[in-house]
C-alpha cells in the first residue's frame, strides 16, 4: 500500500505549514502494510506566497510533490493531484488540518482490516475532524459534540483507493463556487456499493480563526453560494436525500424561517449580542448562534436559484 495525500490549497501558508510539517513527523509500525507515502500539493492559485516559499524548503519536506494550477477551485485541484498521484491509495485533507503523528497508520490499519472484514475492497476510511481556533497548538483541542459529521463522503479526512476514484469519474469542476463537490462524488461511490468504514483514530484537527463580526460578510457569501450548488447537486441526483442534504424542504424552510423570525434576526440585528459573547470569551458560541441566521441565508439561496432554474 503507498498513500498519495492530496492536499488542495488557496491563501493558507501559515496553517499549510503545520499541515506539512504534521505529515512529515509520521511514525509507522514496524510491520505496517504502508510502504511509504508522497504528499500532493496542489496550488490553487494562491497570491499569499505559498509557492516561492515551498519551492525554497525542499528539503523541509522530502515527501512533497508540488503541483499549481489558475484559481480554479478545489474540486479541479483535487483533481489535478489525483491524476498526478503515484500511489494506489489516495487520502485527501484540507489544507488547514494537521493530523496527529499515528494519522497514516489509523488509515492504514482500518483499510487493512475493512478489506479482510468486508472480503473486498469496495470500501474507504474516513477520519475524525475536529474543529478548532487554538493556531499554536491545534492538536490540543478537545473533540466536541458539534464536530460530529454523518457525512458519507467528505474530503476533510478520508481515504480512498485510487482506482475507485477513477471509476467514478473524479469531482465535477462544475462545483466552482462553496460546497458539495464531495458529497457528490460521495453519491456517485455510494452507487459503486463501497463501504464507509469509520476510522476515529486517524484524527485531524481543523484550524479556522476566532470567530468576528468581520468575517459574517464572507460567511454569508459561502452561504448563498452553497445554496447556488446545492441545485447543482439536486440537479444531478434529484432524490430526497439530497434535498435533505441542501435543505431544500419545507422543513427547513419553516425551521430556520421560524428561528431567525423571516430573517429579522440577521447579521446586523444579533451583532451586538454576538459581539457580547466574543467579549466574554465565547466565540464558537457565537459562532453557533450565528449559525440561526447563516442557514436561512442558504435555504433562501437554494430556493432563489431553483427558481432560476425553473425559468431557464
Amino acid at each position: 500500500m503507498f498513500f498519495s495525500i492530496v492536499i488542495p490549497t488557496y491563501n493558507r501558508k501559515p496553517i499549510l505549514e503545520k499541515c506539512l510539517d504534521a505529515l512529515e513527523t509520521q511514525r509507522l509500525a514496524q510491520n505496517s502494510a504502508l510502504e511509504g507515502y508522497e504528499i500532493i500539493v496542489v496550488d490553487d492559485g494562491s497570491t499569499d506566497g505559498t509557492l516561492d516559499w515551498l519551492k525554497a524548503n525542499p528539503e523541509r519536506f522530502p515527501h512533497l510533490k508540488l503541483f499549481e494550477q489558475e484559481h480554479c477551485g478545489p474540486a479541479a485541484a483535487r483533481n489535478l493531484g489525483v491524476e498526478r498521484a503515484t500511489g494506489d491509495t489516495i487520502i485527501f485533507i484540507d489544507s488547514d488540518l494537521v493530523v496527529t503523528e499515528n494519522f497514516l497508520q489509523a488509515h492504514t490499519d482500518a483499510l487493512v482490516k475493512g478489506e479482510r472484514e468486508q472480503g473486498n475492497n469496495r470500501i474507504f476510511t474516513y477520519g475524525a475532524v475536529i474543529n478548532t481556533c487554538n493556531f499554536e497548538n491545534p492538536t490540543s483541542e478537545p473533540y466536541k459534540i458539534t464536530d460530529f459529521s454523518a457525512a458519507y463522503f467528505a474530503t476533510g479526512n478520508v481515504a480512498i483507493a485510487r482506482h475507485w476514484l477513477l471509476e467514478a469519474g473524479l469531482f465535477d469542476t462544475r462545483f466552482q463556487l462553496y460546497g458539495w463537490e464531495d458529497l457528490e462524488l460521495g453519491v456517485r461511490l455510494k452507487q459503486l456499493g463501497l463501504k464507509l468504514i469509520k476510522c476515529p483514530e486517524a484524527v485531524g484537527y481543523h484550524w479556522h480563526p476566532p470567530f468576528r463580526l468581520d468575517q459574517l460578510p464572507s460567511l454569508v457569501k459561502k452561504e448563498e453560494e452553497r445554496g447556488r450548488m446545492g441545485i447543482l447537486f439536486y440537479q444531478k441526483h434529484p432524490t430526497w436525500d439530497v434535498r435533505m442534504m441542501i435543505q431544500m424542504t419545507w422543513i427547513h424552510r419553516v425551521l430556520w424561517g421560524v428561528l431567525s423570525l423571516g430573517g429579522t434576526l440577521n447579521e446586523r440585528t444579533l451583532a451586538p449580542f454576538l459581539q457580547w459573547l466574543i467579549d466574554r470569551g465565547k466565540p464558537q458560541l457565537a459562532l453557533e448562534v450565528a449559525r440561526i441566521f447563516l442557514n436561512w441565508y442558504n435555504v433562501r439561496a437554494v430556493y432563489a436559484a431553483r427558481s432560476e432554474m425553473a425559468r431557464s
